[in-house]
């Protein structure tokens, strides 16, 4: 219901907006240019603190701008991509939090809808194309999430996007946005069959892709764009760390992002976790030290994943210094924060566990790292390595 009358309070705003748009849109010209209010510099320079501020985390600031945009373009779909936009960052930290869900969807909604009027006027189809494949791609991925698992929402919206994607693909050369998708297409086409055997049948019917050419292609959006930009390097480095194997490239792209927007958890937790996994033990100390302040301050968006990862990280720094006390403490504190997300079948939290057992154990304390062990062994899947470690440590006690 609460989305229902959100997106008719849209609705009408936009209907308000709209009542003199017709003027707007006819006065822009009969010569049958396709008109980009995305690539307009004006425009971008107009957004651009509005778009610093939300990557940064102050939505406040930066929606005040949206809506100051939305009041100037309501008949465009911009505005209300950008509002859906800072809802969908609100969600990245904590993919569990459903509590913006509604909001974020019934942005995308009126992207779609007054996109879908644009298409029908020549001159604003190739925008409205993008936008179009935009909403439904951002829909898509909030479905298919591990945390919604709405898989047949997901596919109808991907189905969606893909068509929409497909009919700008020769027209790129308007815009470097318009190269987003299609380099999310082209490498992930390619990489899913490679991955999952079972889905090779499915992927035959959809148009071939492209691996290295999506990864040029994300590349140079992460260079040259604007609006999708940022968005386009989230993806670079995290395909870059996962599936390409090159950290190194993917710890610039982290370290930039951190450095350029220093407020935002989720950036600031990758870029502890790019450290603590190169090894760079020293420097990622300070950094989740400050995940852990913030998320003790109530900072926006710093809460129980950032800290799960950033506690744990302290924990492991401090008992390799043998400052088992204050290595004990974060470990607890990652448990704590495991548990608060319903995480406790993650290597950190039996991590933790066990960790807390070898502090146990070297305390003297053999009756509490038994304990400790028992709860690893119990929780942590057969097969896991965490599992046989447990399994060891109980015998040599």
């Amino acid at each position: 219901m609460r989305k229902l009358l959100f997106f008719v309070g849209v609705l009408l705003s936009w209907h308000a907006s709209a009542q003199d748009s017709e003027l707007k849109l006819d006065s822009l010209g009969d010569d049958g240019n396709q008109i980009i209010l995305i690539s307009d510099m004006q425009t971008q320079i107009d957004v651009n603190q509005a778009m610093n501020n939300l990557y940064n985390f102050k939505f406040e600031k930066a929606e005040r701008e949206f809506r100051y945009m939305k009041h100037k373009y309501g008949w465009h779909p911009l505005p209300y991509f950008l509002l859906g936009l800072s809802e969908w960052w609100k969600i990245m930290p904590n993919m569990n939090d459903t509590s913006h869900d509604e909001k974020f969807l019934a942005y995308m909604d009126t992207v779609v809808m007054i996109s879908e009027r644009l298409y029908e006027i020549p001159r604003h189809e190739v925008e409205a194309t993008f936008f179009l494949a935009a909403a439904y791609g951002f829909e898509g991925r909030l479905y298919s999430s591990e945390e919604r698992k709405n898989w047949r929402k997901a596919a109808v919206a991907g189905k969606n996007a893909l068509r929409y994607m497909q009919e700008v693909r020769d027209k790129q050369y308007l815009s470097v946005e318009l190269l987003f998708g299609d380099g999310l297409y082209n490498y992930f086409s390619v990489w899913v069959p490679e991955n999952y055997v079972l889905l090779r049948p499915v992927m035959a019917f959809f148009p071939k892709g492209d691996k290295e050419l999506g990864l040029k292609q994300l590349k140079e959006v992460s260079f040259n764009a604007f609006y999708t930009r940022t968005e386009a390097q989230v993806f670079l480095m995290r395909i870059l760390n996962s599936y390409e194997n090159d950290q190194r490239g993917a710890m610039q792209i982290s370290e930039y992002l951190h450095q350029t927007y220093p407020d935002n958890p989720y950036f600031h937790r990758y870029y502890a976790r790019m450290l603590y996994s190169a090894g760079r033990f020293r420097e990622t100390l300070p950094v989740a030290q400050e995940i852990m302040d913030r998320i003790d301050r109530g900072m926006i968006g710093y809460e129980s994943t950032s800290g799960r990862y950033a506690a744990f990280f302290l924990g492991q720094i401090y008992e390799n210094r043998k400052e088992y006390d204050l290595a004990a403490n974060y470990y607890q504190r990652a448990i704590d924060f495991a548990r608060d997300i319903g995480a406790d079948d993650s290597g950190y939290y039996h991590y933790s566990l066990l960790s807390m057992g070898d502090i146990a154990a070297k305390n003297g304390d053999k009756k509490k790292a038994k304990e400790y062990y028992r709860l690893v062994k119990d929780e942590a899947k057969r097969g896991d390595r965490v599992h046989k470690l447990a399994r060891e440590k109980l015998n040599d006690l």
